[in-house]
């Protein structure tokens, strides 16, 4: 297959992974689908990222997100809406 088919191809395949993925309700690969402060004294932020397949990533983060920041925690959850339930809990734990 040469490149320019190989790019049809990709493409073809793109378009039907993005109409599976609106039909499921879920998000693109590293898609922040939830992000706020931890409290309003600290740089520190809670971060949810969308794996593209159903899951996210809650992220505990500490500086200039997304530029420049350290990671102080992190936890894989195998829902988008059960990390974004989590990710709310902290912020109103953390309050």
């Amino acid at each position: 297959m040469n490149d320019e088919r190989s790019l049809a191809h990709l493409k073809q395949i793109e378009s039907e992974g993005a109409a599976i993925r609106e039909r499921l309700g879920i998000s693109l690969p590293n898609t922040v689908i939830y992000q706020a402060f931890l409290n309003s004294v600290d740089d520190e932020k809670v971060v949810v990222e969308a794996d593209g397949f159903g899951g996210a990533t809650l992220s505990v983060v500490d500086g200039n997100y997304p530029i420049d920041f350290l990671c102080l925690r992190e936890t894989k959850f195998s829902s988008e809406h059960t990390a974004v339930r989590e990710a709310d809990r902290l912020i109103r734990s953390a309050g």
